[in-house]
Protein backbone atom coordinates (compact mmCIF):
# COMPACT_ATOMS: atom_id res chain seq x y z
CA UNK A 1 0.00 0.00 0.00
CA UNK A 2 1.12 3.47 -1.15
CA UNK A 3 2.29 5.93 2.20
CA UNK A 4 -0.07 8.41 0.18
CA UNK A 5 -3.10 6.70 0.86
CA UNK A 6 -3.12 7.35 4.43
CA UNK A 7 -5.88 9.56 5.19
CA UNK A 8 -4.89 10.70 8.65
CA UNK A 9 -1.67 10.27 10.40
CA UNK A 10 -1.17 10.12 14.30
CA UNK A 11 -1.15 13.27 16.07
CA UNK A 12 0.38 13.72 19.27
CA UNK A 13 3.75 14.07 21.15
CA UNK A 14 4.21 10.37 22.79
CA UNK A 15 7.25 8.74 21.22
CA UNK A 16 7.68 4.70 21.24
CA UNK A 17 10.54 1.99 21.82
CA UNK A 18 11.05 1.91 18.09
CA UNK A 19 11.28 5.71 17.51
CA UNK A 20 13.21 6.74 20.75
CA UNK A 21 16.05 3.76 19.03
CA UNK A 22 15.67 5.76 15.95
CA UNK A 23 15.87 8.69 17.39
CA UNK A 24 19.18 7.98 19.47
CA UNK A 25 20.75 6.04 16.38
CA UNK A 26 20.17 9.11 14.01
CA UNK A 27 21.90 11.23 16.68
CA UNK A 28 24.66 9.27 17.52
CA UNK A 29 25.64 9.18 13.94
CA UNK A 30 25.32 13.09 13.41
CA UNK A 31 27.59 13.47 16.43
CA UNK A 32 30.28 11.14 14.99
CA UNK A 33 29.93 12.45 11.57
CA UNK A 34 30.52 16.22 13.48
CA UNK A 35 33.64 15.23 14.91
CA UNK A 36 35.34 13.65 11.62
CA UNK A 37 34.30 16.89 9.64
CA UNK A 38 36.37 18.72 12.61
CA UNK A 39 39.13 16.27 12.49
CA UNK A 40 38.90 16.89 8.57
CA UNK A 41 39.51 20.67 8.84
CA UNK A 42 42.56 20.24 10.38
CA UNK A 43 43.60 17.96 7.23
CA UNK A 44 44.68 18.77 3.86
CA UNK A 45 41.53 16.96 3.00
CA UNK A 46 39.89 20.38 3.61
CA UNK A 47 41.24 21.61 0.56
CA UNK A 48 39.27 19.18 -1.74
CA UNK A 49 36.10 21.23 -2.08
CA UNK A 50 37.79 24.20 -3.66
CA UNK A 51 38.92 22.05 -6.56
CA UNK A 52 35.40 20.23 -6.40
CA UNK A 53 33.52 23.38 -6.85
CA UNK A 54 35.81 25.26 -9.03
CA UNK A 55 32.98 24.21 -11.04
CA UNK A 56 30.00 24.11 -9.11
CA UNK A 57 28.06 21.46 -11.20
CA UNK A 58 30.60 18.54 -11.16
CA UNK A 59 30.97 19.47 -6.89
CA UNK A 60 27.36 19.02 -6.63
CA UNK A 61 26.76 15.80 -8.71
CA UNK A 62 30.34 14.25 -6.77
CA UNK A 63 29.10 14.72 -3.32
CA UNK A 64 25.04 14.05 -4.50
CA UNK A 65 25.88 10.73 -6.22
CA UNK A 66 28.25 9.98 -3.01
CA UNK A 67 25.07 10.48 -0.37
CA UNK A 68 22.95 8.99 -3.36
CA UNK A 69 24.61 5.68 -3.26
CA UNK A 70 25.71 5.21 0.13
CA UNK A 71 22.25 5.70 1.74
CA UNK A 72 21.17 3.10 -0.46
CA UNK A 73 24.18 0.28 0.08
CA UNK A 74 23.67 0.98 3.70
CA UNK A 75 20.08 0.66 3.89
CA UNK A 76 20.55 -2.31 1.39
CA UNK A 77 22.87 -3.75 4.26
CA UNK A 78 20.30 -3.36 6.73
CA UNK A 79 17.62 -4.70 5.12
CA UNK A 80 19.86 -7.61 3.96
CA UNK A 81 21.43 -8.13 7.23
CA UNK A 82 24.72 -8.16 5.53
CA UNK A 83 26.96 -5.92 7.63
CA UNK A 84 30.15 -5.10 5.63
CA UNK A 85 27.28 -3.34 3.16
CA UNK A 86 25.82 -1.36 5.91
CA UNK A 87 29.17 -0.26 7.07
CA UNK A 88 30.45 0.62 3.31
CA UNK A 89 27.59 2.20 3.18
CA UNK A 90 28.04 4.30 6.67
CA UNK A 91 31.15 4.83 5.79
CA UNK A 92 30.54 7.00 2.49
CA UNK A 93 28.36 8.73 4.29
CA UNK A 94 30.33 9.90 7.50
CA UNK A 95 32.83 10.50 4.85
CA UNK A 96 31.17 12.68 1.50
CA UNK A 97 29.53 15.08 4.97
CA UNK A 98 32.64 14.99 6.54
CA UNK A 99 34.68 15.96 3.55
CA UNK A 100 31.88 18.90 2.60
CA UNK A 101 31.93 20.33 6.15
CA UNK A 102 35.41 20.42 6.62
CA UNK A 103 36.00 22.35 2.91
CA UNK A 104 32.93 24.92 4.46
CA UNK A 105 34.90 25.00 8.07
CA UNK A 106 38.28 25.37 6.69
CA UNK A 107 37.37 29.12 6.13
CA UNK A 108 37.01 30.16 9.61
CA UNK A 109 40.06 30.27 11.64
CA UNK A 110 41.10 26.75 13.85
CA UNK A 111 40.73 28.79 16.99
CA UNK A 112 37.08 29.66 16.04
CA UNK A 113 35.89 26.09 14.44
CA UNK A 114 34.60 24.69 17.71
CA UNK A 115 32.32 27.87 18.40
CA UNK A 116 30.81 28.20 14.61
CA UNK A 117 29.86 24.20 15.19
CA UNK A 118 28.40 24.93 18.16
CA UNK A 119 26.12 27.95 16.27
CA UNK A 120 25.24 25.61 13.61
CA UNK A 121 24.52 23.06 15.95
CA UNK A 122 21.70 25.43 18.05
CA UNK A 123 20.71 26.36 14.56
CA UNK A 124 19.67 22.53 13.21
CA UNK A 125 18.39 21.67 16.91
CA UNK A 126 16.00 24.70 15.95
CA UNK A 127 14.96 23.64 12.52
CA UNK A 128 14.65 20.02 14.29
CA UNK A 129 12.57 21.39 17.00
CA UNK A 130 10.67 23.76 14.45
CA UNK A 131 9.80 21.04 11.80
CA UNK A 132 9.05 17.63 14.44
CA UNK A 133 7.05 20.01 16.69
CA UNK A 134 4.89 20.72 13.10
CA UNK A 135 4.55 17.12 12.03
CA UNK A 136 3.82 15.54 15.33
CA UNK A 137 1.13 18.67 15.93
CA UNK A 138 -0.40 17.60 12.89
CA UNK A 139 -2.78 14.69 11.70
CA UNK A 140 -2.25 14.67 8.05
CA UNK A 141 -0.30 12.74 5.33
CA UNK A 142 3.63 14.05 5.10
CA UNK A 143 3.92 11.90 2.30
CA UNK A 144 3.95 14.95 -0.50
CA UNK A 145 6.53 16.48 1.42
CA UNK A 146 8.68 13.94 0.32
CA UNK A 147 7.79 14.32 -3.10
CA UNK A 148 8.21 18.04 -2.78
CA UNK A 149 12.13 17.44 -1.63
CA UNK A 150 13.02 15.57 -4.46
CA UNK A 151 12.04 18.55 -6.67
CA UNK A 152 13.88 21.05 -4.63
CA UNK A 153 16.89 18.70 -5.12
CA UNK A 154 16.13 18.47 -8.79
CA UNK A 155 15.27 22.39 -9.57
CA UNK A 156 18.34 22.72 -6.97
CA UNK A 157 20.64 21.38 -9.46
CA UNK A 158 19.80 22.54 -12.50
CA UNK A 159 19.83 25.81 -10.90
CA UNK A 160 23.76 25.14 -9.91
CA UNK A 161 24.26 24.07 -13.86
CA UNK A 162 22.85 27.30 -14.76
CA UNK A 163 24.85 28.97 -11.62
CA UNK A 164 28.01 27.42 -12.96
CA UNK A 165 27.62 30.32 -15.83
CA UNK A 166 25.88 32.92 -13.89
CA UNK A 167 27.18 33.24 -9.97
CA UNK A 168 24.05 34.71 -8.80
CA UNK A 169 21.90 31.76 -9.55
CA UNK A 170 23.66 29.88 -7.12
CA UNK A 171 22.44 31.74 -4.20
CA UNK A 172 19.31 30.61 -5.95
CA UNK A 173 20.26 26.94 -5.67
CA UNK A 174 21.95 26.77 -2.26
CA UNK A 175 18.21 27.44 -1.12
CA UNK A 176 16.53 25.01 -3.28
CA UNK A 177 18.36 22.34 -1.80
CA UNK A 178 18.21 23.48 1.80
CA UNK A 179 14.70 23.26 1.53
CA UNK A 180 14.61 19.74 -0.11
CA UNK A 181 16.83 19.03 3.12
CA UNK A 182 14.26 20.81 5.22
CA UNK A 183 11.40 18.36 3.57
CA UNK A 184 12.95 15.95 3.50
CA UNK A 185 13.68 15.84 6.95
CA UNK A 186 10.18 16.54 7.95
CA UNK A 187 8.83 13.80 5.53
CA UNK A 188 11.37 11.40 7.56
CA UNK A 189 9.79 12.66 11.24
CA UNK A 190 6.28 11.18 9.63
CA UNK A 191 7.82 8.19 8.33
CA UNK A 192 9.14 7.04 11.83
CA UNK A 193 6.29 7.12 13.51
CA UNK A 194 3.54 6.00 10.58
CA UNK A 195 5.44 3.24 8.80
CA UNK A 196 6.49 -0.09 10.56
CA UNK A 197 10.13 0.29 9.46
CA UNK A 198 13.19 -0.81 11.43
CA UNK A 199 14.90 1.31 13.65
CA UNK A 200 17.81 1.45 12.19
CA UNK A 201 16.53 1.97 8.60
CA UNK A 202 14.70 4.98 9.85
CA UNK A 203 18.01 6.05 11.91
CA UNK A 204 19.83 6.42 8.31
CA UNK A 205 16.89 8.33 6.80
CA UNK A 206 17.26 10.45 9.71
CA UNK A 207 20.89 11.21 9.81
CA UNK A 208 20.69 11.87 6.20
CA UNK A 209 18.30 14.56 6.41
CA UNK A 210 19.78 16.42 9.43
CA UNK A 211 23.37 16.71 8.37
CA UNK A 212 21.96 17.84 5.40
CA UNK A 213 20.39 20.61 7.45
CA UNK A 214 23.31 20.80 9.59
CA UNK A 215 26.06 21.38 6.28
CA UNK A 216 24.02 24.21 4.83
CA UNK A 217 23.38 26.05 8.05
CA UNK A 218 27.45 25.30 8.59
CA UNK A 219 27.58 27.79 5.45
CA UNK A 220 25.42 30.54 6.49
CA UNK A 221 26.98 30.62 9.87
CA UNK A 222 30.42 30.14 8.16
CA UNK A 223 29.67 33.14 5.93
CA UNK A 224 28.43 35.44 8.85
CA UNK A 225 31.31 34.84 11.22
CA UNK A 226 33.22 35.89 7.95
CA UNK A 227 31.73 39.44 7.49
CA UNK A 228 32.08 40.25 11.30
Amino acid sequence: MSLSSTAETRRGFGISTRELAAVSGAAGLVVANVLLMAAFALTPLAVVNRYLFAVPIIGVLVYGAALFVGERIAERGVMGGNVLYAVVGMGVLQFAFALFGAGVLSWVPPASQVTVLAITGIGTAALIVLVAAYVFARSIDFDHWGRYGNFAFLGGILLVAVGTLATPVLLVAFVFIFVGFVLRLGWEIWRIRETDRSASLAAIGMYVAIMGVFVHVLQVAVRMWMQD
